[in-house]
């Protein structure tokens, strides 16, 4: 690097000659980490509201845009040696300007938060550590080389044996609770997330195509999903029940006895009940087996990998991939497909 003197005879940098990766200190500089300049205008306004209006701007989901508001919450309340406690009410006022100083990656705080998560499980510490990322990043931070994620344990998808699957269909037809049968067979026959069921509106449906569309899914993607005569069976019968029912959500498919829209905690109760009654542990049964027994269901019939990944909705085909692990099912068909074949019949 090339140097010039002044008058006054201190050298100084030809900024023309080198690229700097790494900002000067605060003494040099004569003020700490600055805000981008896309987000000066807001250096006065709260840090945790503008956080929020971006996740919503981003389209996050409920739960992903809670989560991450959470983990930029308890990193801006990290306390460092000789910092006082900070409130959920002081954190809530601390603007743009003095947050983005106070989240500086080198200044140790997010050691110290990442220390307090330690204990935690890996997918847990990998969630907290995406929601933070992500506060980084749009505050125009890096995030270190250092930040090492945990590798998660590879835990593969739980389903319901055939026997299990008997037992659970026959408590659904024998419940008194009429949606019982319907949301099984559904979710069952359609791959669909809790979520996107509970979304469902009546015009969503369409009976002689045996399809659905799914508006807005996980990671803000539409979809059509596909479903069999069974599927519409148990439709149909619903929404002769549904008719008579009258609540605030004329437009949901799915009502709860309040005529209230179907929420995820009452497919889950139901999904307890159900259990209980077919003599299923509670832990093996949740609407989201019911999505790891439809994509294994596809996969031991012949259907290829990417076919399943559009009708679940993946983002990313590693996440489909993992129910290769899963069918035992399609390596007895294939074992007893070429052991039906003469293998040594030309073998004396």
């Amino acid at each position: 690097m090339s140097h010039r003197k002044e008058k006054n005879g201190q050298p100084w940098a030809d900024a023309g000659e080198r690229q700097y990766l790494e900002r000067f200190s605060d003494d040099v500089v004569g003020h700490g980490f600055t805000l981008p300049t896309r987000l000066s205008r807001l250096k006065d306004l709260s840090l945790l509201s503008c956080y929020e209006q971006q996740l919503r701007a981003e389209k996050k989901s409920k739960h992903t845009s809670r989560s991450y508001f959470i983990a930029a919450r308890q990193l801006l309340q990290t306390q460092m040696s000789g910092e006082d406690e900070v409130t959920d009410i002081e954190v809530q006022e601390i603007s743009m300007l003095d947050g983005v100083s106070i989240i500086d990656p080198n200044n140790g705080r997010l050691d110290q938060w990442l220390q307090g998560i330690s204990h935690l499980s890996p997918s847990t510490i990998n969630a907290r550590l995406a929601a933070v990322s992500h506060l980084l990043k749009w505050l125009g931070h890096t995030v270190p080389d250092w930040v090492i994620r945990p590798q998660r344990s590879k835990k593969l998808p739980r389903t319901l044996t055939q026997t299990e699957l008997a037992k659970l269909f026959k408590t659904c037809k024998q419940s008194e609770n009429p949606l019982a049968e319907v949301v099984v067979i559904v979710l069952f026959e359609t791959g669909l997330r809790v979520s996107e069921l509970c979304s469902l509106n009546c015009v969503d449906i369409d009976l002689q195509d045996m399809s659905a569309n799914v508006w807005s899914g996980k990671g803000d993607k539409d979809r059509k999903v596909l479903f069999t005569k069974k599927s519409k069976e148990v439709l149909e019968k619903w929404l002769r029940f549904r008719s008579s029912k009258v609540g605030k959500d004329e437009d949901a498919l799915f009502v709860n006895s309040r005529s209230h829209r179907l929420t995820q905690r009452n497919v889950q109760k139901m999904m307890d009940v159900l259990a209980g009654a077919a003599g299923i542990p509670k832990k093996r049964l949740t609407p989201h087996t019911l999505r790891h027994n439809f994509a294994t269901g596809l996969l031991e019939r012949g259907a290829d990998i990417v076919s399943i990944q559009r009708l679940l909705g993946h983002a990313d085909i590693s996440s489909t991939r993992i129910y290769l692990d899963i069918t035992d099912q399609t390596l007895r068909e294939v074992y007893r497909r070429a052991q039906e074949a003469d293998l040594f019949g030309d073998i004396e």
